[in-house]
């Protein structure tokens, strides 16, 4: 059986599919599968063994427009696929699927062209995102006991390994931070950030990672020579070796939560300031904690949060205060 996905949406959106593709070597042993993502959704989907094919969909350059997406449908059409998986719920993913021409293809309900899948799939809002991507093959185990899988690559572990030796992390108690996003709201502020590193690393028995792409070296992070800085300095499948090891990750509600969940070993501490643990993107790791203002009744303002605060205080993220997160470290 020769199945395909689609899923081109942010880095941890496509980390958080990872269980699916485990589930349908569970129920269809046999098929192969391809994977349909862009291009950084095809590094963190690298290494792995369940994955026949990755495709990668430039959707604004080499595939932009409609003919682009024409184009690749083209190709996809050769590939004589049996099943469709369309994940994502934007028009271009559903006409994508068409394209294909495949006999079953499913889409959620609420997507964009949802009347070009052959079957549709229910976009439960209750259920965490794991769970409704889940959803479309039916049968196999219960949710939880399907994981995020992440495979970083040979080099990877060896870079890591050696950085690792180097700095002698092994003695000591290493917290990764990621401070980053890129909504602007859901960053807790870089100086609440500031004084919870300059708080650890008056701790020796304390090593402070901070991580993050290459656009986030812009942020203001003050650190002393004991801080180590890795933006823009790993892969992403680097980035999740950095995080296999850690032994805390304080992140915002960003792509690090997901990656981080891959791991049994890393607590993971998430800040959750204009989104709600209700949308279903907090941690797939039951080793891990939401950190929010409760009975804020401005929140939700945005499922992806926004630019500025709609009510100009910004509570949901100034009321979590360094003080409460060094509680949770320290």
């Amino acid at each position: 059986m020769r199945i395909l996905i689609i899923h081109t949406a942010f880095i941890g959106d496509i980390v958080l599919s990872t269980p699916l593709i485990r589930k349908i070597k569970d129920i269809y042993p046999e098929s192969k599968i391809t994977y349909v993502t862009t291009p950084v959704g095809a590094q963190i989907l690298r290494n792995n063994p369940d994955i026949s094919e990755i495709i990668e969909y430039d959707k604004r350059k080499a595939h932009s427009g409609i003919n682009g997406i024409f184009q690749l449908g083209k190709r996809l059409r050769y590939e004589n696929f049996n099943m469709v998986i369309s994940l994502h719920r934007y028009l271009r993913s559903s006409v994508l699927s068409w394209l294909t021409r495949a006999p079953i293809r499913l889409g959620y309900d609420v997507a964009s062209g949802s009347f070009l899948f052959t079957k549709k799939i229910k976009y439960d809002k209750k259920l965490h995102e794991v769970e409704k991507i889940l959803s479309f093959i039916e049968g196999g185990k219960p949710a939880k006991d399907y994981k995020i899988e992440l495979y970083p690559g040979d080099e990877d572990i060896k870079k890591v390994d050696k950085f690792w030796e180097e700095k002698n992390l092994s003695n000591k108690k290493v917290i990764v931070i990621a401070p980053g996003s890129r909504w602007f709201t859901k960053k807790w502020p870089l100086d609440y950030f500031n004084q919870v590193i300059k708080e650890l690393e008056k701790k020796e028995n304390i090593a402070v990672i901070i991580v993050g792409g290459a656009d986030e070296k812009g942020l203001n992070i003050v650190y002393s020579d004991s801080t180590i800085d890795l933006r823009g300095c790993t892969t992403l499948l680097g980035l999740a070796e950095v995080l296999k090891r850690a032994d805390i990750v304080l992140t915002n509600d960003s792509s690090p939560i997901h990656i981080a969940s891959a791991w049994e070993k890393p607590h993971i501490l998430a800040i959750f300031g204009p989104t709600i643990k209700e949308f279903g993107f907090t941690p797939w790791s039951t080793n891990s904690e939401v950190l929010q203002i409760e009975n804020l009744d401005c929140r939700p303002c945005s499922i992806h949060g926004g630019d500025k605060c709609p009510k100009g205080h910004f509570k949901c993220m100034m009321d979590i205060t360094p003080e409460k997160v060094l509680d949770k470290l320290c």
